[in-house]
């Protein structure tokens, strides 16, 4: 990236992200909501231009871009579907994390499958009992021979229940984070079982459930990096994972945006488009102002993961912080300026205004995005 601008490179990946959207999932979105369709035939399409895989290395498989690349990808896709493109997001952040420091026995035995998504992918931090805590986890993990034994539940998971693979952060060792190690799990291994769909205000086009570990007996090989070392692997999954979300929000508000600016020229109030009058110019500049600063924070913050810089995290929890609130609220004025109509199915703001009320929660929520910045500033 130039100082300013993205570089010619970059504008063609995002214009290719954009055609797949406008083709593939945009005339598609409205009803994988309404009847809670999960597209895996369009998401498999999605990994042949290798959005599967996007900063997976090259050597096992993936195109190796940077967290820029990435970040408009999630984006352009989002002007569809957030939650399909979030879901997308989660299935790279887990493939990276087998990819970067898995060994070569457990990278031979799923990126092959992952990188073209014949079989996709879950990440399993969050539990029950434990959210933002996420190192007081208790999924227990227990060496016997050559195995892990694992026994425990995680919640929310996206995929649950229909991916085939769980990138799963268990305890090996003693209290805190220290004693937390990453383990891939397959759908299909005794023990593992799932609960049903949770009922949710919006993403219905992906599977949330519930997975659940009753002794499963795990290969050895299956550890991702060495005992004790999951929770700085799960961290740093999250980095770019909160630059994700934040995008998936940029690219829902540019969305709203768009049709916000498109009905205010259309519908007549008082004689004339409601676009002439200044409260609504007003809103509609606050809007687009709003947008491109998280939007620039954000490219900013992806920059700084994509060269591991020291303040990287940091900049990603700022950077999801406010595209994330910023998203939402762009998109709650869209809803207003359309009215009545903003509130129907049959215009698509109602649906952004939902799939984008999660993003501030998940990956961390806004209030421990802003503890991870306040602590970083007060070290100083």
């Amino acid at each position: 990236m130039t100082q300013f601008d993205l570089t010619p490179d970059q504008r063609e990946i995002q214009e290719l992200a954009s055609r797949f959207t406008a083709d593939r999932i945009t005339p598609n979105a409205a009803e994988w909501d309404e009847k809670h369709i999960f597209p895996r035939d369009v998401i498999k399409e999605a990994a042949e231009l290798g959005f599967a895989a996007i900063y997976v290395s090259e050597e096992s498989g993936g195109i190796n871009l940077g967290r820029l690349e990435a970040a408009l990808i999630f984006e352009a896709m989002s002007y569809g579907c957030p939650s399909t493109s979030a879901f997308i997001s989660i299935h790279n952040m887990a493939s990276w994390m087998i990819d970067r420091f898995g060994a070569q026995a457990v990278k031979d035995k799923y990126l092959p499958g992952l990188v073209t998504m014949d079989r996709l992918a879950s990440y399993c931090l969050t539990e029950p009992g434990s959210g933002s805590d996420a190192a007081a986890l208790k999924t227990r993990a227990v060496r016997d021979g050559g195995d892990y034994v694992v026994t425990g539940s995680k919640q929310f998971i996206s995929g649950g229940g229909e991916n085939e693979v769980y990138v799963t952060m268990v305890r090996t060792g003693e209290e805190g984070p220290k004693g937390i190690s990453c383990l891939v799990v397959e759908k299909d291994m005794p023990g593992v079982s799932f609960g049903a769909p949770e009922r949710k205000l919006g993403w219905h086009s992906q599977p949330t459930a519930q997975v659940n570990f009753d002794g499963v007996r795990v290969p050895a090989e299956n550890l991702v990096g060495g005992e004790g070392e999951g929770f700085r692997i799960a961290m740093m999954g999250l980095d770019g994972g909160r630059l994700n979300i934040g995008a998936c929000s940029l690219g829902g508000a540019q969305r709203c945006l768009d049709e916000s600016i498109r009905y205010t020229k259309e519908r007549q109030q008082f004689g004339k488009p409601i676009a002439d009058f200044q409260n609504t110019q007003f809103t509609l500049a606050d809007m687009a102002t709003d947008l491109e600063a998280a939007r620039a924070l954000l490219y900013m913050a992806a920059a700084k993961v994509t060269d591991n810089a020291p303040d990287k995290t940091k900049f990603a929890a700022m950077a999801k912080r406010l595209a994330t609130d910023s998203g939402s609220s762009i998109v709650d004025r869209a809803l207003q300026l359309h009215g009545g109509y903003g509130y129907l199915q049959d215009y698509p703001i109602e649906r952004f205004w939902r799939d984008l009320r999660v993003h501030s929660i998940l990956e961390g929520t806004n209030q421990i995005m802003r503890m991870i910045v306040g602590r970083e500033l007060t070290r100083q």
